[in-house]
């Protein structure tokens, strides 16, 4: 979560010696002016400061300027680090994490913390990382307040507790005929077997089940997380960490109708995901936690699939399968137009015959076997053509048409594969999909070529679009490979900044 955070020291001092070892960790988050830099210190001082003191000491105006920086959303002032300025009255919706190491009690104790509870957009709540234990001043405070008081500083865990217990007793009925409990033991066999049992029950209920058990165990995990502290909280720990590690896992497995994350979106999850402190769940390996080793989908051995089509937790082995396939297909997408074409909808039509009910899980699974045999076969077809990964796209591409084979040998259609690959590479031109020119001249190469080898005529304008289409693929990962080359000083920038 995007945001800003303030760190609470016991002295100036250690303000200043963990800003200099936080920036010799991160160089670049540092800056000697005031309107810029990532991390800041806000403190008071006076002249006799020493001088590593006396830089980060100015008058009303720098703290003003950071003030107003701090509150800015957009700013990149992300961290502030403090020893008492700000802990009271300063508002910044969008902090969300308060480091605390210092001691405090009573009235400021919870005015502090109250900084990081203000309301801001999907905001669940704040969190305090608790170094030197003020957990217990925290009770000791919160019996002077009213709860009234409570309420205004968001601490009140009463509500919280309620909608936990409330959560809890309906993921429980969703679980009812479903032992779970082994989770609740000691050894780690028996928990992932428990979460890989839970998996495949919820994996039985229809989509709206899956989507509801999802959504409570969400809810059940934030209200837990607001009063885990609490007796009550620390009764269930074990059990809200069932449920969430549940859905977490099948989170991952999930992978229907997610697009792939552009260059922008990468990068602002990288630094995130730098950025932020970041609190597990145990997500769960499919593969491993059912003892398989995650295979390559074009060599997969009959040993593999004879282990999944034995496994007892039929819509998990569903799952794996289905994820494999797609995972295949997606690399497919990137070189061979057709060939994943083919295969998507075949899984497309495997699936719905499975959802509409027409077939039972077990003839799903067949099914999807038989699809990854073919994956299988198809590739070690495509190694004995002696053909590279393009020329073989083309030659998908010029035989898609299975009649075409009649009137056009298996040596024709690769020699018009490799002389299509050659043509394309010496005419394409980085900025191909956008340029109609170059397009036509593409299309006049591709038809003379067809003609040249007596491709049938009849067919020849359908083959003409399939080609160009992948013509299209082929330039766009062209682009792509140009544009990754060119990003490569930025990357490079990149990991040093961040101490790869």
């Amino acid at each position: 979560m995007d945001g800003k955070a303030m760190i609470v020291c016991m002295s100036r001092k250690i303000c200043v010696d963990l800003y200099d070892a936080i920036i010799t960790l991160r160089p670049d988050w540092h800056s000697d002016d005031v309107d810029k830099g990532k991390i800041k210190i806000v403190m008071t001082g006076s002249a006799a400061d020493e001088e590593r003191l006396q830089k980060h000491v100015d008058g009303k105006q720098r703290r003003d300027t950071l003030a107003n920086r701090m509150k800015e959303n957009n700013d990149e002032l992300k961290i502030v680090i403090v020893r008492d300025m700000w802990l009271t009255g300063f508002d910044v919706p969008s902090m969300h994490t308060m480091y605390i190491d210092k001691p405090m009690k009573g009235h400021n104790l919870m005015q502090a913390i109250a900084r990081v509870n203000r309301v801001f957009k999907d905001k669940e709540g704040g969190a305090v990382v608790d170094y030197i234990g003020i957990l217990e001043s925290l009770k000791r405070a919160l019996k002077e307040y009213t709860d009234g008081d409570k309420e205004n500083t968001g601490i009140d865990t009463s509500k919280a507790i309620a909608i936990m217990l409330e959560k809890l007793e309906v993921l429980r009925g969703m679980f009812h005929g479903l032992d779970y409990l082994d989770y609740m033991g000691q050894s780690q066999v028996k928990r992932i077997r428990s979460i890989t049992a839970g998996m495949d029950f919820i994996l039985s209920k229809s989509e709206k089940e899956q989507k509801d058990f999802k959504q409570f165990a969400t809810e059940l995990g934030k209200a837990h997380g607001l009063c885990a502290a609490t007796d009550a909280g620390k009764a269930i720990a074990l059990e809200v960490s069932y449920f969430k590690s549940v859905k977490a896992s099948l989170v991952k497995l999930d992978t229907t109708g997610r697009k792939p994350l552009s260059k922008v979106e990468i990068e602002q999850r990288i630094n995130q995901m730098l950025e932020r402190s970041i609190i597990s769940e145990e997500v769960i390996d499919v593969f491993e936690a059912m003892g398989l080793t995650r295979p390559d989908v074009s060599i997969l051995s009959e040993e593999f699939l004879e282990e999944v089509k034995a496994l007892k937790t039929k819509n998990l082995a569903l799952e794996m399968l289905k994820k494999l396939l797609e995972g295949a297909i997606r690399t497919m997408e990137r070189s061979n137009l057709v060939k994943s074409e083919l295969f998507s909808e075949k899984l497309k039509k495997a699936l719905n015959k499975y959802r509409n009910q027409a077939i039972t899980n077990a003839e799903v699974i067949e099914e999807l076997i038989r699809m990854a045999k073919e994956i299988k076969r198809m590739h070690e077809e495509e190694e004995k053509l002696g053909l590279n990964k393009d020329e073989i796209a083309f030659y998908y591409a010029l035989s898609k048409d299975e009649v075409v084979k009649e009137f056009v040998s298996d040596e024709t259609l690769k020699k018009i594969a490799q002389e299509l690959t050659d043509a394309i590479r010496r005419n394409v031109t980085i900025d191909f999909n956008v340029r109609t020119q170059a397009q036509a001249t593409m299309r006049t190469i591709v038809r003379r070529l067809l003609k040249k080898y007596d491709y049938p005529p009849e067919h020849a304008k359908e083959a003409l679009n399939v080609v160009m289409k992948q013509v299209e693929l082929m330039c766009s990962n062209e682009a792509a490979s140009y544009d990754d080359m060119v990003d490569l000083p930025m990357v490079a920038e990149h990991k040093a900044s961040y101490g790869f």
